[in-house]
């Protein structure tokens, strides 16, 4: 018996002992080594990932400085091996842990590179495709397109549904300038005019329209969005694309950019830089027809921009990435001109005046993405903090003149913004996914204004001697403030043939302006406050009964809250005619706008068309004014007026005739119907008293419709010739009328250099000359006029990439024995 319980005792040892022997005997390791196959050479930091055959992560890790790795502890079984790694193709491989062989070494793994993920500056589709998809239409931008202008302002209104306001830079979309513009994405402090003419038109990758966001998307712009994205480049080594282009006509305009990136490993870095350089002239006149008066305008421009862009991208691993980058934008403008007012049998009355302007826009902003283990599943923390700094000082000089004396205006301007978001994306199945989020948006803007002019005392003396009175707008302090907190979600869900997205956003919106004005011999304050919360739905519905046939439907709830030139009650501008001031007390208006496309796809390409509704509530229009303190004088400023309408159609194709010849073309049409307030007299002006002014609201019925056709002609491999034109129908306003206009642009490109790396090419804008903004109208007084600018151009551009593309950081080897690197000079 105590043999046999040694023996037992003996046996249970042994079993214990063993056990762990025996699991660590069930995991197992994978080695290997990853080689660049083109350079035939180790590649660091390849990410490389262990999943089971139900595709679920096991572990992972990353190659050494060596091309090596060794992963352990990977239980036994069959395993796959996943190898990634940007701008290679990736490769798995089935392997068995068991079997004897729990140490398995792959030996040298080649990596081929992925020609569909190299650089996007370098493969850059020839034509410009046009694509709708559920929520927006997707401007791809070819070589053709940039080939029609040096900036993304110069390109614009080769996009259809989308016109840019050649004196003032607005840009508006389906007819309306309640429109947000993004890049990448992100809004900018930059003014938009002052931005499009700093974007290089060859750094755009696309341009998205969307004209029914999402409830994703901030709610604001009645229009919808104009998202530009730009090329990202994440290629492995050192890159970099030059840019250089001269515009003239009467005046000589020179722009720039530099954009270098280099990716080694973990870390993508990347530097951007553009200037916009020369003087414009813009030109007009307007005949009074009650008094026989003509007016005559003659403005210059001399404006200096330079914008800077640093980012940073560090891929801590496989499942979390940290971003950051700056944008610092500086500006200085000089302006000139004059304002002159021609009467019958009298001498020319003039106003002069010329504004010095400066500002810094600065923008900083990170992100933190982090992947989960379930595919497309996603969080996003994004941090962005901006600010704006302006001085201006405008003086104002009378010629023939009684009254106003001369004056001068100084305004300071400071304003910043905050905006801190969480994103989270939760694919809840192979055909349903769910998207959520918060967001706060703290906007804070003073103003600080002060103007040269008579005093209060000298003003009565003036009216006692004269009758006359000047009353410089006071010196004043505007603060306004905003702070938007808002939550979103939404879900979507395909089957066979349809596919739907739902959702919401809510907002609770706190709004607090004062303006302080300091007089004579008091102080007085202006404060306003307005709180407010609302919920703004969306929902998409597509239905694609074939590959060749799609149809979309969206609605969504929009909102306008006034812009800040639209509440600032300090004087924005003025003449010897009319000033022009904000409305502190202007609401938001609102806008439901639904939506349906049909895309049909042809063999040689695609046709897509659409139709819109608006229903618009507490609209913001403009309102126009007999100035009480001289009849003849106007004022200029805005009010919220009732519900209005708005519907329009669009056509887009894209078309390939023959292997020469391409073109996109575009048709949209749109019914708009305003409502403003004017003033107008009812006696002749000469007997007229305040009396005599009749207050009325007027409506504005409109129908307007455009037309655009974009030629590519590819002459050679190496030249293309491109042939644009466009006509923009009549548009009736609440004051004016503005007559057709229409435009003819030409042009070429030429590719040379190894690999085509460089390109030249030509434009002529405006061939013909017609670019003229003509107008009549009635209110608050008959005039009709014109007004012109530099539009009859020719731009001359050279873009040239430079960087090999391979990977070439920790050659030390080659740099011991003077090889070259390829890397741009700089390696």
């Amino acid at each position: 018996m105590k043999k046999l319980m040694l023996a037992c005792a003996i046996l249970l040892c042994a079993i214990s002992n063993a056990q762990p022997l025996n699991n660590d005997a069930r995991k197992g390791s994978i080695s290997g080594k990853i080689i660049d196959a083109s350079l035939n050479e180790p590649l660091p930091y390849v990410n490389v990932v262990i999943k089971d055959t139900n595709n679920e992560t096991i572990t992972g890790g990353i190659t050494q400085d060596d091309g090596t790795f060794n992963i352990s502890k990977i239980p036994e079984g069959k395993v796959l091996v996943i190898i990634q790694y940007i701008g290679f193709k990736t490769i798995t491989k089935t392997v068995t842990i068991g079997e004897n062989n729990y140490n398995i070494d792959l030996g040298n793994i080649l990596l081929e590179e992925n020609v569909s993920n190299l650089d996007e500056v370098t493969v850059v589709a020839e034509v410009s495709t046009i694509q709708q998809k559920v929520d927006r239409k997707v401007i791809t931008v070819g070589k053709d397109l940039t080939t029609s202008g040096a900036t993304a302002s110069d390109i614009m209104n080769n996009i259809p549904s989308v016109n840019v306001d050649q004196q003032t830079g607005n840009i508006s979309l389906r007819g309306n300038e309640n429109v947000r513009v993004m890049v990448d994405g992100k809004l900018s402090n930059v003014p938009i005019a002052q931005l499009l003419k700093q974007i290089p038109s060859t750094s755009i990758k696309s341009i998205e329209l969307i004209t029914n966001p999402s409830a994703k998307y901030n709610p604001e712009g009645m229009s919808g969005i104009i998202n530009i994205i730009l090329h990202k480049n994440t290629n492995i080594g050192f890159n970099g694309n030059l840019n250089v282009g001269l515009t003239k006509e009467i005046n000589a305009r020179f722009n720039s950019s530099i954009d270098l990136n280099y990716r080694n490993g973990k870390f993508n870095l990347y530097g951007n830089y553009g200037n916009n350089i020369g003087n414009s002239a813009n030109y007009g006149t307007v005949d009074r027809l009650d008094d026989n008066s003509k007016q005559l305008f003659d403005f210059g421009n001399n404006n200096k921009s330079h914008l800077y862009k640093a980012g940073i991208d560090f891929y801590m691993n496989d499942n979390n990435t940290l971003s950051f980058f700056t944008n610092q934008n500086k500006y200085d403008g000089k302006g000139s001109g004059s304002a002159a007012i021609q009467y019958i049998n009298q001498p020319l009355q003039l106003q002069l005046f010329n504004n010095v302007n400066g500002n810094l826009s600065s923008q900083y902003n990170g992100v933190f993405n982090h992947k989960f283990a379930k595919e497309g599943e996603t969080l996003d923390f994004e941090l962005d903090y901006s600010k704006f700094n302006q001085d201006e000082v405008a003086n104002f000089d009378f010629y023939n003149i009684a009254f106003p004396p001369n004056y001068t205006d100084f305004v300071y301007t400071k304003r910043n913004q905050t905006v801190a978001n969480i994103d989270y994306v939760n694919p809840l199945s192979e055909k349903t996914k769910l998207e959520a989020g918060l967001e706060a948006r703290l906007f804070e803007t003073n103003i600080d204004y002060s103007s040269t002019g008579l005093s209060v005392n000298e003003n009565q003396d003036n009216i006692a001697n004269n009758g006359d009175e000047f009353i410089p707008t006071p010196s004043t302090d505007f603060t306004y403030k905003r702070d938007i907190y808002s939550a979103y979600a939404t879900f979507s869900r395909s089957f066979d043939k349809w596919s739907y997205q739902i959702g919401a956003r809510a907002e609770t919106v706190a709004e607090d302006a004062n303006a302080i004005r300091t007089l004579e011999t008091s102080t007085e304050a202006t404060p306003f406050k307005n709180d407010y919360f609302q919920i703004y739905p969306s929902a998409f519905f597509t239905y694609s009964p074939s590959d060749k046939n799609s149809y979309q439907a969206s609605f969504s709830r929009r909102v306008d809250r006034p812009g800040l030139e639209q509440v600032n009650p300090i004087r924005e501008w003025s003449t010897p005619l009319i000033s022009s001031y904000g409305n502190t007390e202007l609401q938001p208006q609102f806008t439901n706008s639904m939506e349906l496309n049909y895309t049909r796809k042809l063999e040689k390409g695609s046709i897509t068309a659409g139709v819109f509704y608006r229903i618009i509530e507490d609209e913001i229009n403009r309102a126009l004014f007999i100035d009480r303190l001289d009849l003849n004088k106007s004022i200029l400023s805005f009010d919220n007026f009732d519900n209005t309408t708005a519907y329009g159609l669009e056509l887009n194709s894209n078309y390939r005739p023959t292997n020469w010849w391409n073109f996109n073309a575009s048709f949209d049409l749109y019914s708009r119907k305003q409502k403003g307030i004017a003033e107008s007299l009812t006696v002749p002006i000469e007997t007229a008293t305040v009396d005599d002014i009749l207050v009325s609201t007027i409506e504005a019925n409109n129908v307007v419709w455009n037309f655009r056709a974009f030629n590519n002609f590819k002459v050679t491999k190496k030249l293309n010739l491109s042939l644009f034109a466009m006509y923009r129908g009549e548009e009736k306003g609440l004051q004016i009328t503005r007559k057709p206009m229409f435009m003819v642009n030409t042009g070429l490109r030429y590719s040379f250099l190894e690999d085509n790396r460089a390109t030249f090419s030509f434009n002529y804008s405006d061939i013909f000359n017609t670019m003229k903004f003509k107008f009549e109208g009635d209110k608050p007084f008959p005039s009709k006029g014109q007004f012109n600018w530099e539009s009859n151009t020719w731009n001359i551009a050279l873009s040239y990439r430079f960087g090999g593309g391979k990977y070439r950081a920790l050659q030390r080897k080659n740099r011991d024995s003077n090889e070259k690197s390829g890397g741009g000079g700089f390696l």
